[in-house]
């Protein structure tokens, strides 16, 4: 990365350090981010307790569905952006952003002033259980007035992904976690403001993070390559097809993933408060592993966007390699520490006995998780890198609908495993993306496929 611009040529040098030392800052923003969730559960269960955590874990959980679509339009634009900061494409890298910034906020507005009116409803349709029923809705409701500012720090962050650049984000994630850390306690833990409150801190951490990466990059727009003039956020037919292309699979993809988890879930709730709880400790016990996971997946799919735009397959391969390794001895060591200490570390978050004596029978579900998400980070940024958007969404349908409920269905009920069954099918089909995408890398007809836009 050069003093005029902020873009940074991933196409070079040894593949392996430059992962991890571009792979580190984003690794430690999702250190952040994990933080201030389990924050949010661990400032809940001591304040208000299993009813808290009921309704944070279950008000979030339909927030991811409309983050994630966010964020997965998002992450079409960074596969964009990545490819033409391959091939040098500094002119169209502008139109992208500019086209970027217009559609995905302008469906942040939307959404907001929509689904703020069914919040009831979600919640209904998810069993959510009668004692967390209001808090859930209050959380819920306060997450959606600011999905604005939610898929805006999404966004910046994303582009600047495409661009190579990791340490920006680090530090707009740095102001967002800290500040709604501070907030947690003081709206919940000091003004007793409970589940709203801890929606509340969320919101305006990520909206402060918002506004000062605006200002900042503001500040910075002759290297950020964009001049923040209104012409600029006109969006280009052209962009907005690549983007647009790329990203609707993968927000569809989010969203087959999350429809099924809730899926699960209303089952899970419907076995009362107490599976309710364990299950919202132990899917934020989950994040744990996309810490070190996901942080490789994000700086893999620049890495091998821009190796794919420069034409290094041979690249690609070896970022695919050190990805798998890296991420699965980490979630070797997470499965370790869960299997050995399960009452200690549920203990963090809810003292409940009840809570307590499950937190043994969710072992095996969260090893099975961990070791899920080592085999699907390679591969997910794979796909992603190469942009292959119908991959993305076959396997949103594959994971999400075919596998995570047929399977959860089939142990749960067919089987009779009941609550261990809904959480077994869940998991296991974390490998889907593994045992459908490793033999189309295998094959190497991903070489022949076309950039994600064509110049000229």
């Amino acid at each position: 990365m050069n003093e005029k611009s902020m873009i940074r040529d991933l196409t070079s040098g040894n593949a392996t350090k430059q992962l991890v030392s571009f792979a580190l800052p984003f690794i430690l923003a999702n250190l952040l981010q994990t933080c201030y969730t389990l924050t949010d559960i661990v400032i809940i269960g001591q304040f208000v307790g299993s009813e808290g955590i009921s309704a944070v874990s279950n008000g979030g959980e339909i927030m991811n569905f409309f983050t994630f679509f966010g964020t997965g339009l998002a992450a079409g634009g960074q596969i964009v952006i990545s490819q033409l900061a391959g091939r040098g494409e500094r002119g169209m890298i502008k139109k992208v952003i500019g086209t970027m910034f217009s559609c995905i906020l302008g469906f942040a507005v939307l959404l907001s002033a929509v689904c703020s009116a069914f919040t009831d409803n979600f919640l209904g349709w998810l069993r959510v259980p009668s004692e967390a029923f209001s808090m859930a809705h209050d959380y819920l409701f306060t997450c959606i007035c600011g999905t604005f500012f939610i898929f805006g720090y999404n966004t910046v962050s994303s582009i600047l992904r495409g661009m190579g650049d990791s340490r920006r984000p680090f530090v707009f994630v740095a102001i967002s976690a800290v500040t709604n850390i501070i907030l947690d306690l003081l709206f919940v833990g000091v003004l007793q403001l409970r589940a709203f409150g801890a929606a509340l801190a969320t919101v305006c951490g990520q909206g402060l993070s918002f506004v000062i990466a605006i200002i900042y990059l503001h500040s910075r727009r002759e290297q950020f390559g964009f001049d923040f003039r209104p012409a600029s956020f006109i969006p280009d037919r052209r962009c907005l097809s690549a983007f647009l292309k790329q990203g609707i699979p993968i927000a569809l993809q989010h969203c087959a993933i999350t429809s099924s988890m809730l899926f699960v879930s209303s089952f899970l709730n419907s076995y009362g408060l107490t599976v309710s709880a364990v299950n919202g400790v132990g899917s934020k016990l989950v994040l744990l592993s996309y810490i070190v996971t996901n942080g490789l997946n994000q700086a893999a799919s620049s890495m091998i966007g821009q190796s794919f735009g420069a034409g290094r397959f041979d690249r690609i391969r070896t970022v695919i390699r050190s990805v798998f390794l890296i991420g699965f001895s980490f979630c070797a060591l997470l499965s370790a520490a869960i299997a050995l200490f399960p009452e200690q570390i549920f203990s963090l978050f809810d003292k409940d006995p009840d809570v307590l004596a499950m937190s043994h029978t969710y072992v095996k579900v969260a090893v099975v998780n961990y070791i899920g998400a080592a085999f699907r980070a390679p591969f997910t940024a794979f796909v992603n890198g190469v942009g292959f958007a119908v991959m993305n969404f076959f396997m949103g349908i594959a994971d999400g609908i075919v596998m995570r409920v047929c399977l959860a269905m089939l142990l749960g009920l067919v089987c009779g495993l009941g609550i261990m069954g809904f959480w077994l099918g869940s998991a296991l089909a974390g490998y889907t993306y593994f045992i459908v995408v490793f033999p189309y890398y295998l094959s190497g007809k991903w070489k022949k496929r076309r950039l994600a836009v064509e110049i000229g």
